[in-house]
């Protein structure tokens, strides 16, 4: 009875709160601002779309995760990034507008990508009887589940700022306790087993998690995009949304298969630690550097 209104209200609830902050913080001059900068929003996009679920595609198959994990990981690389993201850009003197850019155009596009992702992976590790077939009614759930409770964000945003300025920093720590309070559930079923899994997809979630930082920053360097918009593309495609993967993972509607939350799960915390040293260590670097700029 506990498990079934956890995943039946609370989880749905959680989402919808989720998206909804993220819509509050969002407005269609976000979308447009893409095409100030179409290169590195084209080449974000590019890194966490398409680069990241290949490499993810790669660990899991070079650490021999179980199915079930492996599936788990390739749902977290086809989640998009989140608020986070945006916080620990802003950090570390990253193009934070870049940021909200790209976490609402691939907020958008993970609603046909991710089943995507997932229905392969599903077949790729699971086998053909796994999948989910991409129907139109799923899609159309999807839409529903993330993208209204966006657009009832973005419409609070647009009609009342003031509103929704004064709704964002409690949603934003509501959000943060679904965070935790998600993670507990999708964990609390599976606490017998909860050390044997972090042995197995622990190492794997920190390779992908270090993976997604070097190629978010690397590529767009080699590309010689600008430094900040650099920054902001690895905090995008490095923090990822693990509430809204371990929500899609345990609702029954969904996967509901909550050996699946655990990457999550664990990349959620692993993710804090590595952005925070990646960011102190980036700020410190462009703080030498202008420091050096100014002396001469």
């Amino acid at each position: 009875m506990q498990t079934s209104v956890v995943t039946e209200v609370f989880l749905p609830i959680a989402l919808g709160v989720i998206m909804l902050g993220l819509g509050l913080s969002l407005t269609l001059a976000d979308f447009r601002r893409v095409a100030q900068f179409p290169r590195a929003a084209l080449v974000g996009l590019g890194c966490q779309t398409l680069l990241m679920p290949l490499i993810c595609y790669g660990i899991a198959s070079g650490f021999g995760l179980p199915p079930q994990l492996a599936v788990g990981l390739m749902l977290l690389a086809a989640s998009p990034g989140g608020a986070t993201a945006n916080l620990f850009s802003h950090l570390a003197k990253g193009d934070v507008a870049l940021n909200v850019s790209l976490t609402a155009v691939n907020s958008v596009l993970s609603l046909f990508t991710l089943p995507l992702i997932v229905n392969l992976s599903l077949s790729h590790f699971m086998g053909e009887e796994r999948a989910i077939p991409l129907q139109f009614a799923k899609i159309l759930q999807v839409f529903a589940i993330v993208l209204v409770p966006i657009s009832l964000g973005m419409m609070v945003r647009a009609k009342k700022p003031a509103l929704a300025d004064g709704l964002d920093r409690p949603v934003r720590i509501i959000s943060a306790l679904f965070l935790v309070l998600v993670v507990l559930a999708a964990t609390f079923k599976e606490r017998e087993q909860l050390v044997t899994y972090f042995q197995s997809v622990g190492l794997a979630a920190l390779a992908f998690n270090l993976a997604s930082m070097a190629v978010g920053f690397v590529v767009p360097m080699l590309l010689r995009i600008d430094r900040k918009q650099a920054v902001a593309i690895a905090m995008e495609v490095g923090i990822h949304n693990g509430t809204l993967a371990i929500a899609i993972a345990s609702s029954p509607r969904l996967l509901n298969d909550s050996v699946m939350a655990i990457p999550a799960a664990i990349y959620s915390v692993i993710m804090f630690f590595t952005a925070g040293v990646f960011g102190a260590l980036v700020a410190r670097r462009q703080a030498a550097g202008a420091a050096a700029v100014s002396t001469r």
